[in-house]
């Protein structure tokens, strides 16, 4: 579960992330340069990144930590085979 203070500041930079992508909109109407474009998209991109990486830390920190300390070994196990199978797709 994700603290109130890390889901201000995730949902603060996702909105900059969703501006972000508005403002790839308008690149792509307005037809500017393509390697402006693709730059912009790398941003983009590298942002979520940060985003994705945060909220998996708190994954890992949070309710995989909290699989260990119950001691529920099918927890565990569940646990561990969600974030191999979320690492699998990254």
């Amino acid at each position: 579960m994700m603290q109130v203070k890390s889901k201000s500041a995730r949902l603060k930079r996702l909105s900059r992330i969703e501006g972000q992508v508005r403002g790839l909109a308008r690149m792509v109407e307005e037809e500017r340069y393509c390697i402006e474009i693709v730059t912009q998209i790398a941003a983009v991109r590298a942002a979520l990144a940060r985003v994705e990486e945060e909220i998996l830390h708190d994954h890992i920190a949070h309710c995989v930590e909290h699989a260990i300390v119950s001691g529920d070994a099918g927890e565990q196990r569940r646990k561990v085979a969600e974030l191999m199978q979320v690492l699998g797709r990254a």
